[in-house]
């Protein structure tokens, strides 16, 4: 079957399309949220269930590999290789003035 129960993408959608959601995620990201997605998402999940239809599972899927590509990659900052060349060194001390 499915990845997750239709209802489940259904909740989605309809969370996505909330006032809340909107106003945070224009807040956050300064676009609206793209809520397409969950219901191509939960019509596909439906096809699949009720006529087994290849094509939206295999849409399902590749949605599903999509979203959990987007979460591996998005690091808040880039990962350093070595540490900086003076890490060693005592900090600044503040002046008084």
């Amino acid at each position: 079957g499915p990845p997750r129960p239709c209802e489940a993408y259904r909740a989605e959608w309809e969370l996505c399309r909330s006032t809340w959601h909107f106003l945070h995620h224009y807040y956050v990201y300064g676009q609206r949220p793209a809520c397409q997605q969950w219901l191509r998402d939960l019509l596909n999940c439906r096809d699949w269930e009720q006529r087994r239809s290849a094509e939206a599972q295999r849409s399902l899927c590749e949605s599903e590999q999509a979203r959990v590509q987007a979460r591996k990659h998005t690091l808040v900052w880039t990962l350093r290789q070595s540490p900086p060349a003076d890490w060693h060194l005592p900090l600044p001390q503040e002046k008084d003035e």
